[in-house]
């Protein structure tokens, strides 16, 4: 599945380029799982689809809608990353996309929450380098690009 593709070159970048540990091979299957879900099918699609096919831009959409404008932007500029709570994360994302994710990481949807608060901000922190979302760049290719 796309998702655990996704998820093996997430928990390479979060691990700083190499093959990562478990705790971030866990965060990218995480975030593999959550990114996947967003530029799937289902509800997430549409996510997908506002950030032109890009899930990270539809992530940080649905994020920033829910009141996380200043964490988000924290995230994507260069300064210092705020940081997420699980609750936060819970009640910012889709009860089916965050059920989804947690179902494919074999965890429940708390563990889940806990884990995306925890490993989003740097994740999107070194997906946007220059301190935008990439628009034209699939997003296996910018994460390639950065675990260079």
């Amino acid at each position: 599945m796309a998702g655990n593709d996704l998820g093996s070159l997430l928990g390479g970048l979060l691990g700083g380029g190499g093959q990562g540990g478990n705790s971030s091979g866990g965060a990218g299957n995480i975030l593999g799982a959550l990114l996947g879900a967003l530029g799937g099918a289902g509800g997430g699609q549409a996510a997908g689809a506002a950030a032109g096919g890009n899930p990270l831009g539809g992530l940080l959409d649905m994020l920033t809608k829910s009141g996380l404008v200043d964490q988000a932007q924290s995230w994507v500029g260069t300064g210092d990353n705020k940081g997420v709570s699980a609750e936060q994360i819970t009640q910012a994302l889709p009860d089916d996309t965050l059920q989804q994710v947690a179902q494919e990481a074999g965890v429940s949807t708390e563990q889940a929450a806990e884990q995306i608060a925890q490993s989003l901000p740097q994740a999107v922190d070194k997906l946007t380098p220059g301190g935008e979302v990439p628009q034209s760049t699939s997003l296996e290719d910018l994460i390639r690009q950065q675990s260079l």
